[in-house]
């Protein structure tokens, strides 16, 4: 007879699961706020994927965006560097250190051309999701309107939901290039908008930066008093051209952007990301994000400063060269499965069309997923206007990619 001292954890942990479930307070509710939103897809999906793992399946997962590849080799020196000073680990100022600021600082100047002032024209985030809710905590009362792109980032939705605002969506169509329909616009801003949010070069769908639709932008800010947003975290990947809203004259006067090193610099989990902007609109949403965090670990801080500083040489190997390898193996996948795609699209994800016979997207991504063993992630997720397409990751090492190629072969 199996006793509590041989059995696995897995097991114990099941009993607990069961006991906490039994002598839970039925009376008890939560907010309000959580009937609006749901747990997010992937922490969902990931569930199951790792079940059908446990179960010796093994998949193939081409649908997360998390870079599998370490930071530059001077990054991780500088943050053991750091970690190794006994004076180093206590509270960081919020707003991060200079260094660190500075080198955000050089870092537009070095590659978008764009000047701010280290001292109150940047501020560091732990990522864009954080800086939604800065942002948003900052410029939105509950009951305001926030524009969200459709197609687009899911936490524009979520966390403006839990927060009180109203979700009004404008259009982004593959026949636009998935650039913002400007008469629609015009047609749904009214006084009540206080954020327009936007993302170029642009998730999901690959969908390059304009510098016209950056003008665009700047132009509707300022005629109708509204704050545009703009994340850019995809700048480096596939292209060899880096735009940044901030490059239109007087658009930091009505505009924020966010960028991270989760993509560019492949620091995903070091949770390091900046939000540039003029000085007042940075002293708001520090006021907000004080009251909330607390600074990041000074190694973080200090090697994510050392990390701006990685030569055009190592930006070109981890962000164009080895993705433009996998994005081979991922347009094989999707001419296999029969989806149409835009082979100018930047970032790293494919995004294509499912083709007209298959009549759900889900049809196609649970097949691949059960009987390829290869999870992609179906295009409804972002919003109704990406019902008719699936996303691949390149954030796969070449073989896995190339596997994931010959089980769809052999499956599909």
């Amino acid at each position: 007879m199996e006793t509590k001292e041989n059995i696995g954890s897995e097991e114990i942990e099941k009993e607990k699961s069961t006991s906490t479930l039994q002598s839970f307070n039925s009376s008890i509710v939560p907010a309000n706020r959580l009937s609006l939103v749901q747990e997010y897809y992937f922490s969902r999906k990931l569930k199951e994927v790792a079940q059908l793992n446990a179960e010796g399946k093994d998949i193939i997962s081409l649908a997360i965006g998390s870079p599998d590849m370490p930071p530059s080799e001077q990054t991780i020196e500088k943050l053991c560097e750091v970690a190794h000073q006994p004076d180093a680990h206590g509270y960081q100022p919020t707003m991060g250190t200079p260094e660190l600021r500075q080198a955000m600082a050089d870092f537009y100047q070095r590659w978008y051309g764009v000047e701010l002032d280290a001292k109150c024209e940047v501020l560091p985030l732990i990522g864009s999701k954080e800086g939604i809710l800065h942002v948003t905590l900052a410029f939105v009362n509950p009951g305001d309107k926030v524009l969200v792109p459709n197609p687009g980032y899911p936490t524009y939705t979520s966390l403006s939901k839990i927060l009180g605002a109203q979700v009004v969506y404008y259009n982004l169509k593959e026949e636009d290039g998935w650039q913002p329909d400007f008469d629609q616009l015009e047609d749904i801003v009214d006084d009540q908008c206080r954020l327009l949010w936007t993302n170029y070069p642009n998730m999901p769908t690959g969908g390059r930066a304009q510098r016209k639709t950056y003008e665009r932008l700047v132009e509707f800010a300022r005629e109708h008093n509204i704050v545009v947003v703009n994340d850019n975290p995809y700048s480096f990947i596939l292209s060899e051209e880096h735009l940044s809203i901030l490059q239109i004259p007087g658009a930091k006067d009505c505009c924020i952007e966010f960028n991270s090193m989760s993509k560019s610099h492949n620091m995903p989990g070091w949770r390091v990301g900046l939000c540039a902007t003029n000085a007042t609109f940075t002293s708001w949403i520090l006021k907000v994000q004080s009251n909330i965090e607390s600074g990041t670990f000074r190694g973080i801080q200090l090697a994510a400063a050392e990390a701006y500083h990685n030569s055009d040489e190592w930006h070109r190997e981890a962000n164009i060269t080895r993705y433009a390898r996998r994005r081979k193996y991922a347009e094989q996948i999707m001419d296999v499965l029969g989806c149409t795609y835009d082979k100018q699209q930047v970032g790293m994800f494919l995004w294509g069309k499912i083709p007209a016979h298959i009549k759900n997207v889900e049809d196609l991504t649970e097949r691949v997923l059960h009987e390829a063993r290869v999870f992609i992630t179906p295009g409804f997720i972002f919003g109704s206007n990406g019902e008719r397409y699936i996303r691949i990751s390149l954030c796969a090492k070449e073989e896995k990619i190339k596997e994931a190629l010959e089980r769809i072969k052999q499956s599909i």
